[in-house]
């Protein structure tokens, strides 16, 4: 019986895993469409090829030895698909409460799991890149992000300092449930160090500082790709419990969900509302980046607030991330999409809410925590980016950013009925 009740557990953990990775991976399909949606038509072949190829780049790149960086073991995931049956068992026959403790799941399935969340946190640097970056430069830095960059504060954090001797920032109490911080500040900075390489936008930016909106090309499809991450974002929170094989587990999964769904909602009010308030209208672009703000904010702590809680935390980002992206642009910080301020300054705000709801974290681990990330993505990204640049340039020429790089990298265009040719 016993034996009967591992096998259950094992495989509806095992498949859990592998939907809620799933639900990720179909993120990949909304960062795509909501950049495509947000850049402007004669970009978007080149901001598709780009969410494709790194999405590629990453999972290949977390095989070779992102993976390994991060949670230790044997390079090129080898033996990672072998199970030991008879020791997994004796070792499930020891919990006293059966479908109680940890969870069980194959390594392969917590692989898959964890290469999704790699590819998004690099899929943040794409649209904050876009329009002016070279295409083989994006691609050179995104086998260094996931292969090195991302892996090691990985390391620091949900690998519990296993490589290398180094530390954990678990033992000065910094919590990420499933990474406000870890994954989509993390990106941000990546970005962040990217775009003050890169430098803006011609014509963003007036001689006497005004700043000149550029609107992107399909607001519908900016749209779907919103309601795709949304969906997605059930997986990556949801999954990040880690276990649906007991009643606890269950009910916690339960409560993730219903906390996602809350703060995106209320990221999404929130944003409304203050864009009606500074601009008289209904701005759509804040109303799309104030719901995955507000999923943003939940990401570090959904599985303790209340629902009422999560709402909340959500409608304080969804009021941030306006403030922020006008804070920006005043800056001369070109994001044409908003990730920074999405991921970077909401994801801020998502790790010093934990503490709100959740008396095992402390301000001061989350803010250390959001330090040490910050710091090292931002500044080895700068490294990094300097180099590509000196090697091989970062930005297109003047003409082609005029024409468009869908023509000069990539050799096509998405509407090729509404050329002038």
């Amino acid at each position: 019986m016993q034996d009967q009740i591992f096998h259950l557990q094992y495989a509806m953990d095992t498949f859990y895993f592998l939907v809620c990775g799933a639900l990720v991976m179909w993120m990949a399909a909304g960062f795509a469409m909501l950049e495509a949606g947000l850049v402007r038509a004669k970009n978007t072949t080149e901001i598709l090829t780009k969410n494709v190829a790194l999405f590629a780049i990453s999972c290949v790149m977390y095989l070779v030895c992102g993976y390994s960086i991060m949670y230790g073991g044997e390079w090129f995931l080898t033996g990672i698909q072998d199970v030991d049956v008879a020791s997994t068992l004796t070792d499930f026959a020891g919990r006293d409460g059966g479908f109680e403790g940890g969870s069980i799941y194959a390594g392969a399935s917590d692989f898959f799991f964890q290469v999704v969340f790699v590819a998004t946190a690099m899929s943040i640097v794409s649209g904050a890149v876009a329009e002016r970056m070279k295409l083989w430069a994006f691609l050179v830095f995104a086998v260094v992000m996931t292969g090195f960059i991302y892996p090691m504060e990985g390391n620091w954090t949900w690998g519990g300092g296993s490589v290398f001797g180094m530390f954990s920032l678990g033992d000065i109490g910094f919590t990420d449930f499933a990474g406000s911080g870890i994954v989509h500040m993390a990106g941000a900075a990546a970005a962040l160090a990217g775009v003050l390489v890169l430098g803006a936008r011609k014509g963003k930016y007036g001689p006497n500082g005004e700043v000149r909106a550029i609107p992107g090309a399909n607001l519908p499809l900016a749209t779907l790709g919103t309601f795709i991450l949304w969906m997605g974002w059930f997986g990556f929170n949801g999954g990040s419990v880690l276990k649906l094989g007991d009643i606890a587990n269950a009910n916690s999964v339960a409560m993730v969900f219903l906390n996602t769904n809350a703060a995106a909602a209320g990221g999404a009010i929130g944003a409304l509302i203050l864009a009606r308030i500074l601009f008289g209208k209904a701005d759509l672009t804040m109303l799309l980046n104030g719901a995955l703000a507000g999923l943003v904010a939940i990401t570090a702590g959904p599985d303790t607030p209340s629902a009422l809680g999560a709402t909340l935390t959500g409608l304080v980002g969804g009021l941030i991330v306006v403030v922020s992206i006008l804070t920006l642009d005043k800056l001369k910080i070109d994001d044409p999409v908003g990730a920074i301020s999405v991921h970077g300054v909401v994801g801020l705000w998502g790790l010093l809410a934990v503490p709100l709801t959740n008396d095992g974290t402390t301000f001061g681990g989350q803010i250390a925590g959001a330090l040490t990330i910050f710091v090292w993505v931002f500044f080895t990204s700068l490294v990094v980016w300097l180099i590509i640049k000196a090697i091989m340039g970062v930005r297109v020429s003047e003409e082609e950013e005029y024409e468009g790089v869908d023509l000069s990298e990539c050799g096509m265009e998405a509407y090729p009925e509404f050329s002038k040719n």
